[in-house]
C-alpha cells in the first residue's frame, strides 16, 4: 500500500498531476482542490489512495488528510465509485462537503453531475454521524481568463462531456465574470451541464 509519493511536479492539470520520483513519473488522479493546491508548488507530498481492479490500477492524489478521509468514506457508500468521489470532491469543497452532509443537504449533492436522489440520499444516511464539519477553508490561485477558460475546458473535456456544451457554459460564465478562477468555472460548469 503507497501512502504518499514526494517528488516534482512533472505535468498538472485539473485531473491529474504527474509526480516525478527519482525518474519514475507517478500519474495520480486529483480534484480541483488539489489542483489548487498544487498550483504554485514545484516539489510536493502527496497523499494516495490506491484503487486496484482487474482492469486497471489507478492512484488518486490528496493535498490533505482531511480529503483523503472524505473520498475514503464517500467510496464506503454504496454507488459511490472512486470517479464519483473524485467528482464529488471537485465540485463541491471538503470544508463545504462536511457541512452538506451533516445538514442532509441532499439538493447541493444532486447538483453533482452523476449523483441521482437515492445516490445522495444514501451518502447523507451512511455518513451523517461519521463526518462533522471541520472548518477548513482552501485559498484559490488566481489565472489568466484565456488560460483559466482553456483548463476548465480541457478539464471539463477530460472528464467526458461533450465539447460544444462544455465551450457553451464557459462562455457564459467567463461573459458573466471574466476574472473567473479555474476551479471555480469547472464547478460552476459541472451544475450547468
Amino acid at each position: 500500500m503507497i501512502e504518499y509519493i514526494c517528488g516534482k511536479i512533472a505535468e498538472l492539470t485539473p485531473t491529474f498531476v504527474i509526480i516525478d520520483n527519482h525518474g519514475i513519473g507517478y500519474e495520480l488522479n486529483i480534484s480541483l482542490n488539489t489542483f489548487s493546491e498544487l498550483e504554485q508548488k514545484s516539489e510536493v507530498k502527496i497523499l494516495i489512495h490506491e484503487v486496484i481492479r482487474e482492469d486497471a490500477h489507478m492512484l488518486f492524489g490528496f493535498a490533505t488528510a482531511n480529503e483523503r478521509a472524505l473520498f475514503r468514506e464517500l467510496i464506503g457508500v454504496s454507488g459511490v465509485g472512486a470517479n464519483t468521489a473524485r467528482m464529488i470532491l471537485s465540485s463541491i469543497p471538503p470544508a463545504e462537503l462536511e457541512q452538506t452532509i451533516s445538514s442532509g443537504d441532499d439538493k447541493r449533492l444532486k447538483s453533482v453531475k452523476g449523483v441521482g436522489a437515492k445516490t445522495a440520499q444514501r451518502i447523507i444516511v451512511d455518513l451523517k454521524d461519521k463526518i462533522k464539519p471541520s472548518g477548513d477553508t482552501l485559498l484559490l490561485q488566481p489565472t489568466a481568463m484565456s488560460d483559466a477558460y482553456e483548463e476548465a475546458l480541457a478539464a471539463l473535456l477530460m472528464l467526458g462531456f461533450p465539447k460544444p456544451q462544455s465551450q457553451k457554459a464557459l462562455t457564459k460564465l467567463f461573459k458573466e465574470e471574466p476574472a473567473l478562477k479555474v476551479e471555480q468555472a469547472i464547478k460552476k460548469a459541472l451544475t450547468m451541464l
